[in-house]
């Protein structure tokens, strides 16, 4: 087993709209994260069937509180720093530095409560690693343009992105443009900021939106690199093999082309600078016309990203012929079920052998430095009556997937960095549930809204303090 750098990031994860709360304070916009409602209902949104406005009277909203770490981020931090964590990946809500995303003037209160964040960080010696957008885009530039299917957006994004670099410049030098950026196959009201109807062609405005936002994108890492020299700025996208669900060569074709699409397209053009051959059959069978201009791709050329981060949760398996019968449907990324595998509570099927396998691809392909943006197990934890949450689950899925980290370094593989999901319990995206809990660190909030919102330490809290402190070895 290989041994972790030196100066490996060790860390935990959490993302704005999921953990902020104060949806209405400090001068902040609506997000399209707070017009999704909490629990199963969320789906709807997901795939494409939700309306772009709040109704209080028909739906929860668990974002709007979220664990309020607006006003309690000195005490979250606090605990990060016992831990040991010597990074911590977050997010800054678009909507707090321009509410609509329109204003010509950045909302210094919000500026200034991310000073206030990356300092407290900064006191304990934790970097912070800064995703630009995670899934909060300002609600009004969904509703007026239809999100990332407009240009428009690229110029707006751009001056946000620039804001936080002349603002943070001598205080984050870790950034990350889009938060999963390839999840606008799956999931594109939170990605791309619009969605479809029930029979639509998905895949004219799927592309040319992710086209708007590798522009984008590469206008964020040209002014990165100009506004904070020796600054690191990847992109981040969802990482998950394809396996074949036999050796039938059908199987074997079909896993592979699903794997090119969703594991490298968004990255090739990211790290490349340019449109993948592969693309123009792709684009050709899905009868795909991007509107393009011809200085898109000199940017793309010459802007590439320093490093690749992901998020590894499962793996996916694939067959050409599909039926009902024997699809995974609680898998996220969808697929057929793998007979090998166990499924969490939620039904995402656990492959720790998958991530050494990711690892391999990626930077066999890529030679750049990878980065576990995020990697947990979403679970039901129980308070015993003494106080303590024993989840050993959780223990045995970070050891399993940071030992296949560490034999990735040892196949070769340059790794700078892993943050779990999530170093404290938070509101879960995909089903807009406090009971999904992902934590290091559990807080007393609930699906019905009751809680009193108390940190309580759980037994994985202590476990990856003692991995952080070994640097990996006592794994």
């Amino acid at each position: 087993m290989g041994k972790f750098p030196e100066d490996f990031l060790w860390g935990g994860a959490t993302a704005a709209n999921q953990c902020e709360g104060a949806y209405q304070e400090g001068g902040k916009g609506l997000t399209i994260a707070d017009i999704l409602p909490g629990g199963k209902v969320r789906r709807n949104w997901l795939r494409g069937k939700g309306e772009l406005e709040l109704q209080p009277e028909k739906y929860t909203y668990p974002n709007h509180e979220g664990i309020d770490f607006y006003h309690r981020y000195k005490e979250d931090i606090a605990l990060f720093a016992e831990m040991g964590f010597n990074c911590y990946r977050t997010s800054i809500s678009w909507a707090r530095i321009f509410p609509t995303g329109e204003e010509t003037e950045p909302n210094k209160k919000g500026l200034a409560f991310y000073d206030r964040v990356f300092d407290e960080l900064l006191k304990y010696g934790i970097e912070p690693v800064v995703t630009i957008s995670h899934y909060e885009m300002p609600l009004h530039l969904a509703k007026k343009y239809g999100g990332w299917g407009s240009r428009k957006l690229i110029a707006l994004f751009e001056r946000y992105a620039i804001v936080l670099f002349r603002r943070y410049k001598d205080k984050v030098k870790y950034w990350m443009t889009f938060n999963e950026i390839n999840s606008a196959f799956m999931m594109p009201i939170m990605s791309l900021g619009f969605s479809f109807e029930e029979n639509e062609d998905r895949n004219q405005a799927t592309f040319q939106a992710l086209h708007h936002q590798f522009v984008a994108s590469s206008l964020a890492v040209k002014a990165c690199h100009k506004i904070i020299p020796g600054a690191m700025i990847g992109c981040m996208v969802i990482a998950a093999p394809v396996y074949p669900y036999s050796s039938n060569p059908a199987d074997v074709l079909c896993a592979f082309e699903e794997n090119r699409k969703m594991n490298y397209f968004c990255t090739d053009v990211q790290v490349w600078g340019e449109y993948p051959s592969y693309s123009r059959r792709l684009f050709r069978e899905n009868h795909v016309e991007l509107a393009v201009k011809d200085s898109d791709f000199e940017l793309l050329r010459n802007h590439p990203v320093d490093y690749i981060a992901f998020s590894y949760y499962m793996s996916r398996t694939e067959k050409a012929e599909k039926t009902e019968a024997g699809q995974s449907m609680g898998n996220m990324l969808g697929g057929v079920k793998n007979p090998y595998l166990e499924s969490s509570a939620w039904g995402w099927e656990i492959d720790p052998v998958g991530l050494r396998i990711v690892l391999n691809q990626f930077y066999d392909r890529y030679q750049l430095p990878l980065f576990i943006a995020e990697n947990g197990l979403g679970a039901k934890d129980t308070v015993e009556e003494d106080g303590s949450i024993l989840d050993d689950y959780r223990i045995n899925y970070m050891h399993s997937h940071l030992k296949a980290a560490a034999e990735a370094i040892s196949d070769g593989v340059e790794l700078m960095g892993y943050t779990n999901w999530s170093c404290i319990d938070l509101v879960s995206a995909s089903t807009g549930e406090f009971g999904k809990r992902y934590g290091l660190i559990y807080v007393d909030k609930h699906d019905d809204g009751s809680g009193t919102l108390e940190r309580r330490k759980k037994k994985s809290f202590y476990w990856y303090k003692d991995i952080i402190s070994s640097g990996g070895d006592t794994l």
